[in-house]
């Protein structure tokens, strides 16, 4: 089944050309299906290339999902135009009086700074206790990730003595979740942070499951309340050339970035990147919306709680 998108999103015509089926609003008002669902807080400061790769990770289930995207009211994006953000996002306050099948909170680059010291943290712990009783199940990215497991559980993030850049083996610690239905014993995730959550810390919490890590990258994939919560400190929705993007522009603006390791054919940036990821990231993606969200979430969106 296609996604259900607002009318002229700019992700819809990346999506076709790549054959992915996607409608609008518009034809989705036609079909008698009740979709789930879907709301994206995008935090990251290129909200369209963000908003492009989880469409493109969501389009791969067989569910019909509505989706929708966040703004905060407490912060003005610098990077994408005003008018896209009026077209298409909704302030907090707005959603905040319904009820979701499933959320995503991505990443912002502001992971250095001390969370209280974050213009929008008020804003955003209270996005994330709305959350625990308004969606079935929330996935949490990257800084997202670690200031959800701050905010509920104390949690602490280390600063790292270099970048953690590159893509990373994981191993599944908790192979027969349905999360990892169809998954290998191993599997890469991409990663682009300068600080860490630590195994120790987390397993102070018994309500808190570690389910994949890596040794080179430590902890990747940490899980709560049975699913309805998901902590990823990693990128499995990165495009094949979200890295190379990045290392180019940091390379063009100071002499201390290193490439990404493990990315490039034979290790050399002028080739192009290898692709490890993809098949894995849309698996975990449909097993979250399928095992996650459709097998749990009540038919009258309203039971959620």
């Amino acid at each position: 089944m296609p996604l259900r998108l607002p009318d002229r999103l700019p992700a819809i015509d990346i999506l076709k050309r790549e054959n992915i089926f996607v409608m609008d609003e518009t034809r989705a008002h036609s079909q008698e299906i009740r979709p789930l669902r879907i709301v994206i807080l995008n935090l990251m400061p290129l909200k369209i290339t963000t908003e492009t790769d989880l469409v493109r990770l969501l389009s791969n289930t067989p569910l019909q999902l509505d989706i929708c995207f966040m703004k905060l009211k407490s912060h003005t994006p610098k990077n994408t135009p005003v008018e896209h953000m009026m077209m298409f996002y909704k302030d907090f306050n707005e959603l905040s009086k319904q009820k979701f099948d499933g959320m995503i909170i991505t990443g912002a680059p502001i992971e250095t700074m001390d969370y209280e010291d974050v213009e929008y943290w008020s804003e955003i712990q209270d996005i994330f206790n709305w959350a625990r009783t308004h969606v079935t199940s929330t996935m949490y990215l990257c800084w997202g990730a670690m200031a959800g497991l701050y905010h509920f559980y104390g949690i602490p993030k280390y600063p790292l003595k270099k970048k953690m850049f590159g893509i990373y083996r994981q191993h599944t610690l908790a192979p027969t979740l349905p999360i990892f239905r169809g998954f290998d014993d191993s599997f890469t995730m991409p990663q682009s942070r300068h600080t860490e959550v630590r195994r120790e810390d987390i397993e102070a919490h018994p309500e808190l499951e570690i389910i994949a890590e890596s040794p080179e990258s430590g902890v990747s994939i940490v899980m709560a309340r049975g699913g309805r919560e998901f902590f990823i400190t990693g990128h499995l929705e990165y495009a094949p050339d979200t890295l190379d993007r990045e290392y180019r522009r940091d390379r063009d603006t100071r002499d201390d970035v290193e490439q990404p390791v493990n990315y490039y054919k034979n290790d050399n940036p002028a080739e192009a990147p290898m692709v490890s990821w993809r098949a894995h990231a849309n698996l975990f993606y449909n097993n979250w919306i399928n095992y996650y969200v459709y097998q749990t979430t009540p038919y009258n969106i309203e039971d959620i709680k």
